[in-house]
């Protein structure tokens, strides 16, 4: 589904990225990971447009590179960013209507599936989103990605500073998704035990550069102690 190929991206002159590949199978759960400062969200970002790349980015076989953010997301890529980056002064229901209108016959109105998902957020639609709890603001996040109904998801360290109730129900959401509505997922993810769990796949960011990646069960202790471990 999206294939990335000798991409290569530069701060002034400092080289962040260097002839990075990344597959994401359709339909799998691809882990990215790495030590902190590798790569990882500028790779995320790259995918999305937010900076400047070179190389070949390709999504159901469309070159993504030549495309503004807007036009990658209108494809079908939803991206819950780190951090959430969730519109503080909105409402939930703003929040959510933000997505609305993004990819041409897409929904006209928030899909029923984000409140199955989430009901904490049915409740509290008319509560502006910097009200919400850290939690809360992640789900809402999840669910502006998910309100224009796309192909891919991509989450940026979507457990950083949850509690651990709602890191295990994000967990969940992202299998049912993935298993029961076919949805692919590539994210971010520092927590070994979350990943082993969701992920089907894994690939390592070291310095800017592939080094490592797999089905998730070649995830070794060998591997972890070599490229992530601190």
């Amino acid at each position: 589904m999206l294939t990335v190929s000798s991409l290569n991206q530069s701060y002034g002159g400092s080289r962040t990225l260097w002839d990075v590949d990344l597959t994401v199978p359709e339909h799998s759960r691809t882990c990215l990971m790495g030590r902190n400062g590798m790569g990882k969200t500028t790779l995320l970002k790259c995918v999305m447009g937010l900076l400047p790349a070179a190389g070949t980015i390709l999504f159901g076989g469309i070159n993504l590179l030549d495309l503004a953010p807007e036009k990658r997301a209108a494809l079908g890529i939803g991206f819950v960013p780190q951090g959430r980056e969730i519109f503080s002064q909105l409402t939930v229901e703003e929040n959510l209507r933000v997505g609305l209108g993004i990819r041409k016959g897409g929904p006209k109105k928030i899909p029923a599936l984000i409140f199955d998902l989430f009901p904490v957020l049915k409740q509290m639609l008319r509560r502006k989103g910097g009200d919400l709890s850290g939690g809360q603001q992640q789900q809402l996040a999840i669910g502006r990605a998910l309100v224009l109904e796309p192909k891919l998801l991509i989450l940026d360290e979507p457990t950083e500073g949850i509690q651990p109730n709602i890191v295990r129900e994000i967990g969940d959401i992202i299998l049912k998704l993935n298993k029961d509505v076919g949805l692919t997922v590539l994210l971010v993810e520092q927590k070994l035990p979350f990943a082993r769990r969701v992920a089907t796949d894994f690939r390592i960011l070291e310095k800017g550069r592939s080094v490592a990646g797999g089905p998730i069960s070649e995830l070794s202790d060998e591997i972890v102690h070599a490229h992530l471990s601190v």
